[in-house]
């Protein structure tokens, strides 16, 4: 399969919304990435345009995510992209980036964390606790 791999550093700019899906735990929020640079011009940073992502995280990430993650956070996200155009309430077609996350973590450049191992209910490498979606 040839899928677009992602890595994004950003702002969590939604609060977290843990759910079941036929039993399964899904992980749901927005998360806002702002490009900066510095212009040499007027010795400034200068913020770009804020680009927003939709981030979904299934099983044991979204479980362990639930708790964890909190609207304002600054993460980093790995995952699979991927993009769905709909029409909206107003009748403009949107398209909207998505993020199927595989890792998520705290930005540990903008402050500490501390880390607590959840339970494990498998072995290494087991697709369940790796977060994966299992074959039928």
């Amino acid at each position: 399969m040839n899928q677009t791999m992602i890595t994004v550093q950003g702002w969590i700019g939604t609060t977290p919304m843990l759910r079941e899906v036929a039993g399964v735990p899904v992980l749901n929020f927005r998360l806002a990435c702002t490009p900066r640079h510095f212009n040499r011009t007027t010795g400034a940073w200068v913020d770009g345009e804020t680009q927003w992502y939709g981030v979904s995280a299934w099983r044991r990430l979204a479980s362990n995510g639930g708790p964890s993650l909190h609207q304002g956070d600054p993460v980093v996200v790995h995952g699979r992209l991927d993009h769905r155009t709909y029409v909206n309430k107003s009748g403009v077609e949107v398209v909207s980036l998505e993020i199927d996350a595989i890792t998520i973590g705290h930005d540990l450049t903008r402050g500490v964390a501390t880390f607590v191992k959840s339970a494990s209910s498998g072995a290494a490498g087991d697709p369940e606790r790796d977060g994966a979606v299992a074959a039928a």
